[in-house]
């Protein structure tokens, strides 16, 4: 059996229709209520003439025949919303970075040919500054927030377009095949949007947590699942990042209960403590030591009841084991790492608990391997080679509009089409591999590739760090040179000497920063990725 998922959100619904499925500051939702809610805005959407004209059969990998919607939102409750009823329309919705300035706004907008726009009232003066730009831009639903825009000429409030449609399944007759679109962040490069058929992209990576690892053939799995009952998460990065809404949908999908911090614009730490204390939040998600410093620090001066948390997880960017190492101390939590993609789904996990520590290394999924250098051929166990982390089996159909970089980035290696995103693994045994880093950010120098991922973590051991990135610089003497951009933590002062001192205890000394350059704040994306871009620039000057 295939899967839609809108089908299946439907189906748990019924089976949990009074319990809590979205909690956001003192407003609830039921299963019943969400339901609901994006019944009425798919048939909004349907009402527009949005929805599917061409079926998969007729289409290639980089095609669609889907309308695709904006959700240019913070986190919220309409944000899921907003998927949910893209879905239940036979529509694309996709993430839109809400850090964007116009000229950004204005590419994603028409790269997608977007015909929809769902979009929180702050961001009103940016859409209507580019709106005449737009032709395919057709329907506007603002969402209304404390920033007190007015609602644009010929835009529709969200909520008065929910409460003047019907709340009944849509006419609509969904399939496995609908899209799922994922633009990537665009940290290394213009964002792309990765295509996804929905019973891929749920396998892949929206499972929930009881059903991953064994085979799921019905949707009586999901229902099972429900009935059993699910868990309270937080999700803390924006939704608009692949790993916040994996996670929110794992959830949904389960029967659990998906928490929204009330500050959703900035990282609150007291606040995120506070919700998880409130709402006895069990699954905390960060992305990396860029959420998880300030969170350790805030525990330094204040006391929370954590009692319900079991799980501190990370997606998109991996855990320092200082940082694991603390939150299982003061917590007595299990630190999951969770490695995966946009291009790619979920490839791996490293869990730490019980006072073991451990980084680098993941777990492979079923269907994770390690391609050799020219993707000719999978690499064996005891193979010293590093090679290409790929994926098979649940693998998107390809880039938005780029039949070239679908062709490389999902070549077919004897007969089997992989995912390539560009991360470079080792082997360490059957069932495991070290990570080494995204061959974009990798700095050749004098001769050996050195992983920036690599750098950075290491350097984070030493305690004056708050955070760091690291960017390769031309040299003379090395054709490139690695050069750490950091952070201190405030009020305190480190040598140079120090930090490589640290670093070299976790790394090759060969791989040391030649230089470093201390900034106020190291610029990151909100879901917490590192902008490789900026920091090319900053040890350029």
């Amino acid at each position: 059996m295939e899967f839609n998922l809108a089908d299946v959100f439907e189906t748990v619904a019924s089976e949990v229709g009074d319990r809590e499925c979205i909690v956001w500051g003192d407003t609830t939702w039921t299963y019943s209520e969400v339901d609901a809610r994006v019944n009425r805005l798919a048939n909004r959407l349907v009402a527009g003439g949005l929805g599917a004209s061409r079926e998969r059969a007729d289409l290639e990998g980089w095609e669609s025949g889907q309308d695709h919607v904006a959700l240019y939102m913070y986190n919220s409750n309409a944000y899921l919303e907003g998927m949910l009823g893209a879905f239940k329309a036979r529509c694309a919705p996709f993430n839109v970075n809400y850090r964007y300035v116009e000229e950004e706004l204005l590419y994603l907008l028409a790269d997608s040919k977007a015909r929809a726009i769902i979009y929180h009232a702050e961001f009103a003066p940016r859409v209507a500054a580019i709106r005449d730009d737009l032709p395919d831009l057709e329907l506007f639903l603002q969402v209304e927030d404390d920033s007190g825009n007015a609602l644009l000429p010929g835009a529709v409030a969200y909520e008065d377009a929910l409460a003047g449609s019907s709340p009944d399944r849509p006419p609509v007759e969904r399939s496995p095949d609908d899209l799922y679109i994922l633009y990537t962040g665009g940290t290394t490069g213009m964002p792309k949007g990765v295509l996804w058929r929905q019973h891929d992209i749920l396998l892949a990576a929206m499972l929930p947590a009881t059903l991953r690892g064994q085979p799921v053939d019905s949707v009586e799995a999901f229902t099972a699942a429900a009935q059993a009952g699910g868990m309270r998460v937080l999700p803390v990065p924006p939704f608009m990042h692949g790993a916040a809404h994996w996670l929110a949908f794992g959830t949904l999908l389960g029967g659990g209960t998906t928490v929204i911090q009330r500050q959703v614009r900035a990282l609150d730490a007291d606040d995120i403590w506070s919700t998880v204390e409130a709402q006895a939040v069990q699954v905390l998600l960060l992305v990396g030591d860029a959420f998880a410093r300030p969170l350790l620090d805030q525990l330094r001066v204040k006391e929370y009841d954590t009692s319900a948390l079991m799980v501190v997880a990370s997606g998109g960017a991996i855990l320092n084991k200082t940082s694991k190492q603390e939150f299982m101390d003061r917590l007595g939590v299990l630190v999951l790492d969770a490695l995966g993609s946009s291009e790619a789904g979920m490839q791996g996990t490293n869990t730490s608990g019980g006072g073991n520590v451990t980084g680098g290394t993941f777990l492979r999924d079923a269907n994770s391997v390690i391609l050799n250098e020219d993707l000719t051929a999978p690499l064996e166990p005891g193979s010293e080679e590093a090679g290409w982390l790929a994926q098979r089996g649940h693998v998107p159909l390809g880039y938005l509009g780029d039949p070239t970089k679908s062709a490389a980035t999902y070549p077919v290696v004897d007969g089997v089409r992989y995912s390539v995103p560009g991360d470079r693994a080792r082997l360490v045994d059957a069932m495991t591999y070290e990570l080494l880093g995204r061959e974009s950010v990798t700095i050749n120098s004098g001769g050996e590739k050195i992983f920036a991922e690599e750098v950075e973590s290491a350097l984070k051991h030493h305690p004056a760090v708050f955070d760091a990135v690291v960017a390769g610089r031309p040299s003379e003497r090395w054709g490139s040179e690695v050069v750490a951009v950091v952070q201190l933590r405030d009020g305190v002062d480190v040598s140079d000497d120090e930090l490589s001192d640290e670093a070299a205890r976790h790394i090759a000394r060969y791989k040391l920063p030649k230089d470093y350059v201390y900034v106020d704040e190291v610029v990151r994306g909100p879901n917490g990725k590192a902008d490789y871009r900026w920091a090319k620039d900053r040890v350029s000057d």
